[in-house]
């Protein structure tokens, strides 16, 4: 068997991108059980309403997601259960003193693999206020607007 490489993505949080502003992010792994290696292997994870905290000088992840493996016995993991991450003490600290700061929090960005391990990408964030996601929305969509036009002047000129 050939040892996998590269990077499959498992699972993405298209909504945190939209409701937070990231500031900084991290890759760090996590501890997993034998099923709950199998469900994501099967690409099977939500990162819907998952976050990240700092309890005891370690990393842990909250209310991710990850289905119960559908071949597995009495062994199987319960699926919201809260999962280690694996980083180094200075990363640790680092987002330590940044979350310590009002309206940061540690949201998870991506779930995937990385040559056979699985990853998690962490964000720290500043939560969006409501008049902040509409600007983004109006920046992305005049963005698009002007992508447009430029294309459709290019297609005129070359005809």
């Amino acid at each position: 068997m050939a040892k996998e490489t590269g990077r499959k993505l498992i699972a993405q949080n298209k909504k945190a991108r939209h409701d937070y502003t990231i500031i900084d992010t991290y890759e760090c792994g996590l501890v997993l059980t034998g099923t709950e290696v199998k469900s994501l292997r099967q690409g099977r994870a939500s990162l819907v309403d998952g976050f990240a905290q700092l309890d005891g000088g370690e990393a842990w992840l909250h209310n991710v997601h990850i289905p119960e493996y559908s071949q597995g016995t009495w062994t199987n993991h319960s699926a919201r259960r809260r999962r280690k991450l694996l980083l180094h003490r200075e990363e640790i600290e680092k987002i330590d003193r940044k979350t310590q700061e009002t309206g940061y929090t540690i949201v998870p960005l991506s779930l995937y693999f990385k040559d056979g391990r699985a990853k998690v990408e962490i964000a720290v964030a500043k939560g969006k206020k409501e008049y902040d996601k509409r600007q983004t929305l109006r920046e992305k969509q005049d963005r698009r607007e002007t992508d447009r036009a430029v294309s459709a002047a290019r297609r005129r000129q070359r005809a």
